[in-house]
């Protein structure tokens, strides 16, 4: 199997290689928008569902096969990781994540706890077992996790935010605590992603899906120190994939602080950032809102960004961001058939 996994199509493009197609998978490809998810997740509560090793890898190994992707991406969440370390999470219907007891002081950030992945979370060694099992032997296993600032403005705001209020008061008026956190959270994060790794997993994708709320020099001095540790501390191992949305313009640091996939949303125009950046492989970038709409757009929008990238290697196809509940299961299939049959034509 070792030999299957290392030769397909996504981790070949991780490294940079040429490809007879291009690879492609999706955030969220297990998700809402299929009706089998349903049916496995039932009325069973989202925590419950994330923990529960069984019902995780049959949605994971479900869309794979469904949607006949070239990886799959275990079933989790990010913020499962924040419990062990002292916060209350829950979600709740019509809100999502909340998190009854954030962190606001620097008591609160000395509350925080650090303790291995493996003995608080063993679900999750569990899941990649089982998914692991099931998989086709040449589909590779992504692990993931949130990167540390998305981490820590969850567990500063305690809820999704639009002005991030909290963060930046902390970030601006109380560097020290800001950055006593963020050790600690990096710390977290860095375990949390070996232990994947130790578990089985071919490449883990870091999400910083909050991070394009910060100016880059924001970016620079507040984030980019964790983010490039964190990135040190787990490379060489399985390929990483450091993705971000909202602000091409930290784009740029986040390549400089590392990762082996540059993976972009829709804002930044892959082929000149790519350029720019200097980087081996990037990943995306397709509106995930272009899967609302007809068929032909959806394959018109795969040809040109297909026809842009002209077949250099390091290429992995995704969406900007995760599918959303509305799309039809029908135009994500359409979308993967185009890019294998367009990719391999030349």
């Amino acid at each position: 199997m070792g030999d299957l996994l290392h030769d397909s199509a996504f981790l070949k493009a991780c490294r940079g290689e040429p490809t007879d197609y291009t690879p492609i998978w999706l955030n969220r490809q297990a998700g809402r928008y299929m009706k089998e998810y349903h049916e496995v997740k039932g009325s069973t509560p989202s925590l419950d569902f994330f923990k529960t090793p069984e019902l995780a890898a049959k949605v994971t190994c479900d869309a794979q096969r469904i949607l006949g992707v070239d990886a799959a991406i275990m079933f989790a969440d990010l913020l499962p990781i924040l419990e062990p370390m002292g916060l209350r999470l829950d979600y709740l219907p019509g809100i999502g994540p909340n998190i009854d007891n954030p962190v606001r002081t620097s008591a609160d950030i000395d509350a925080v706890r650090i303790q291995p992945s493996a003995e608080t979370m063993p679900y999750i060694a569990e899941v990649i077992r089982l998914i692991r099992a099931e998989l086709p032997a040449d589909i590779p296993l992504i692990g993931f996790g949130g990167a540390p600032f998305t981490l820590a403005s969850y567990a500063i705001e305690g809820k999704g935010s639009r002005n991030y209020v909290f963060v930046k008061q902390m970030m601006y008026a109380d560097a020290g605590a800001w950055h006593g956190l963020m050790e600690k959270i990096t710390t977290a994060v860095i375990d949390y992603m070996n232990y994947q790794i130790d578990a089985g997993v071919q490449a883990v994708q870091l999400f910083d899906s909050w991070v394009g709320c910060l100016a880059p020099e924001d970016y620079r001095e507040y984030v980019m120190p964790h983010s490039r540790r964190l990135m040190q501390e787990i490379s060489g191992r399985v390929p990483v994939i450091h993705f971000g949305t909202g602000n091409p313009a930290v784009v740029p640091l986040m390549a400089e602080a590392g990762g082996d996939v540059l993976a972009l949303d829709w804002r930044s125009p892959l082929v000149e950032t790519w350029d720019r950046t200097g980087v081996t492989s990037v990943q995306g970038n397709l509106d995930p809102i272009v899967l609302c709409a007809d068929r032909e757009s959806v394959e018109s929008k795969a040809r040109n960004l297909l026809t842009e990238v002209d077949g250099r290697p390091g290429h992995i196809f995704n969406l900007g961001h995760g599918i959303i509940p509305e799309t039809p299961v029908d135009n994500v299939k359409a979308l993967v058939d185009c890019v294998h049959e367009f990719s391999s034509a030349g």
